[in-house]
């Protein structure tokens, strides 16, 4: 129905009932005096009809979509209705000095009714028999609070969906047995399998926002034996402003189900040490590398330095920042490899930049116990080539990416980490830039993760292979990590080596399951195969050495170390000298070094 059919519909229909209404309650009190209607009466009808058409237009009830009426909508009905009568009334005191006031009420009480039971009608009827199709889906929504509501409302309104809420499921007892919008709160959180069996459930939607990481975990846990899909509203600040729609649900990650708290960190500060400065980032193809240069654009820099050696990486996030950021921020690639140090160092005096992110690195642990000189050219020598630049070309602050298998190693690539931690704190003795190292654990979602590799096994029919049952990592989602490293940045004073509280370390067997589950197969039918320990492997890995935590933090759940060093010229010679070295010297010597005992500065 067209616009101006509508307006026409709704304003014949009002006028009916606005005469129905005076006619029919002047019929209540004067039942036998149809007959003889006093000429008031008939001008208090048409000040009635004329003030209602006025005042509708005003309050917009012409231009409401009754279909999705709702208290505000019988709000302006009532203002409507109940300004219409006072006026009438008026009129009446000004014409014949008198106020038919039973008669306004009981008018006052039709119309309400009749236009009310007009406009919801229609809601009525499309709740009843349009919104449940045959075709759609049984939803479960976990948690009745506000979140829940409004996603029940977005379904039950979105004619188009294939979902439709059945029941709610919520731990507040004070809600059970409670409806809302006619659908069901039937139990809590324990009873998901249940109510899933007996309402004949294909979807359940996780609507509550305030949930941490191992409510999460328990309620997706308990999703999990039962056959339904299991989806999650994603954002908080999307529910508040009422931006929550169909498609925005989304499926549960591994990353919901980590078990712990990203950390907060201080964006106000990261922002004054970023906005309007040159930044330089090495690795910047790489996953960490590419996230950080992500991360510093929100913190508007004057210009932003793309630094690595793979030409298909740094074309591919050149053109995602150029695409979002347009002309606003200056963008640079620039095509080269840390090991050579007179490129580096002819960047860094074209470009001088105030913030160095060193992402550049060998990271893979099987390959690089295989070429332990790679893993020295590139770990430690490329750093050292890196910083010396920057303490050259007068950088603010140097921030190292490290890693928790820096900590106690056991294999080439951590040692070659902890040899160029040591490089980073000895050229903060010596320079003037700031100089820092950041170290932290795995990361979800890097090329060198465990997901990828899990996930091609699962698309391939699996098995998974694992290299232990107890064998544990701890984790944190790429984006946490870059923003843990700018953090570092800008809390730098120099010489320090930031550690994330990482929280609970996860057993890769129960990631795997987690993951099997989530794409949608049963650990049965994928199956989960166990290896045996790689070259270079530790079961466990270590954040902190026993002596390296502080009584007081630094930040929230960040805590910074200090290394004993070796005399610097030891790591010099050792770097001069390595190319005629076997690979298992190389080895045997960087473990040496990496292994001294570490102490916390007071």
């Amino acid at each position: 129905m067209s616009y101006q059919k509508r307006l026409s519909f709704l304003i014949l229909l009002d006028s009916i009932i606005v005469l129905t209404s005076v006619y029919l309650s002047y019929w209540f009190i004067h039942p036998t005096s149809l007959e003889n209607i006093p000429k008031r009466l008939v001008i208090s009808s048409i000040t009635l009809l004329c003030s209602h058409h006025i005042l509708a237009y005003y309050y917009k009830l012409y231009k409401k979509a009754w279909e999705y009426a709702s208290i505000r909508e019988l709000l302006n009905i009532f203002k409507s209705v109940s300004f219409a009568i006072i006026i009438t009334a008026i009129v009446q005191e000004i014409i014949s000095g008198d106020v038919y006031v039973r008669i306004l009420a009981i008018t006052w009480m039709i119309h309400m009714l009749l236009i009310g039971g007009s406009r919801f009608a229609w809601r009525m009827f499309r709740d009843t028999y349009i919104s449940k199709g045959k075709d759609k889906k049984n939803v479960l929504i976990i948690g009745a609070g506000s979140a829940g509501t409004m996603v029940a409302r977005q379904l039950l309104h979105h004619q188009v969906s294939e979902l439709y809420p059945v029941a709610f499921v919520d731990d507040d007892v004070r809600k059970q047995k409670l409806e809302i919008f006619n659908i069901p709160v039937v139990g809590t959180t324990k009873d998901i399998e249940k109510v899933v069996d007996q309402y004949d459930i294909d979807q359940i939607i996780i609507a509550i926002p305030s949930l941490n990481r191992k409510q999460i975990n328990h309620i997706f846990e308990a999703c999990s034996k039962t056959e339904a899909r299991t989806q999650i509203v994603p954002m908080l600040e999307s529910i508040l402003e009422g931006k929550v729609s169909v498609n925005e649900f989304r499926d549960v990650q591994v990353e919901d189900l980590l078990g712990r708290e990203p950390v907060k960190l201080d964006d106000a500060k990261i922002a004054s040490s970023i906005q309007d400065h040159t930044i330089l980032v090495t690795g910047a193809g790489g996953s960490i590398g590419s996230e950080i240069c992500r991360q510093v654009l929100k913190y508007n820099p004057n210009k932003i330095v793309l630094l690595g050696h793979g030409e298909n990486s740094i074309y591919g996030i050149e053109m995602e920042l150029r695409e979002r950021y347009k002309n606003s921020i200056e963008i640079i690639t620039e095509i080269a490899d840390v090991q050579d140090r007179d490129k580096v160092f002819s960047i860094m005096n074209k470009h001088r930049p105030y913030i160095v992110y060193h992402a550049a690195a060998h990271k893979h642990v099987p390959l690089m116990e295989r070429s332990p000189e790679e893993a020295v050219k590139n770990n430690v020598m490329g750093t050292k080539n890196v910083a010396e630049a920057a303490d050259t070309f007068n950088v603010n602050t140097f921030v190292m990416i490290s890693t928790d298998k820096a900590v106690n190693p056991t294999n080439v690539m951590g040692a070659t980490k902890r040899m160029a931690e040591m490089i980073v704190q000895h050229m903060d003795a010596v320079s003037q830039t700031g100089f820092v190292a950041v170290r932290f654990g795995n990361v979800l979602g890097s090329r060198g993760s465990v997901i990828p590799l899990f996930k091609k096994q699962i698309k391939k029919g699996g098995p998974l292979t694992i290299t232990h049952p107890d064998i544990t990592r701890y984790f944190m989602t790429i984006p946490e990590a870059s923003r843990l490293v700018m953090q570092a940045g800008a809390l730098a004073k120099g010489g320090e080596i930031f550690v994330l509280d990482m929280g609970e370390p996860v057993k890769i067997v129960d990631l795997a399951k987690n993951l099997i589950t989530l794409s949608g197969y049963s650990v049965d039918e994928i199956g989960i195969e166990f290896t045996g320990l790689r070259p270079g492997e530790k079961m466990y890995e270590e954040l902190l050495n026993d002596n390296e935590i502080e009584k007081e933090q630094i930040f929230p759940k960040i805590y910074v170390g200090k290394a004993v060093l070796r005399d610097y010229q030891e790591i010099i010679n050792f770097l001069e000298e390595f190319k005629q070295m076997n690979g298992e010297t190389i080895r045997d010597i960087l473990l040496e070094f990496a292994n001294n005992k570490v102490f916390i500065e007071k």
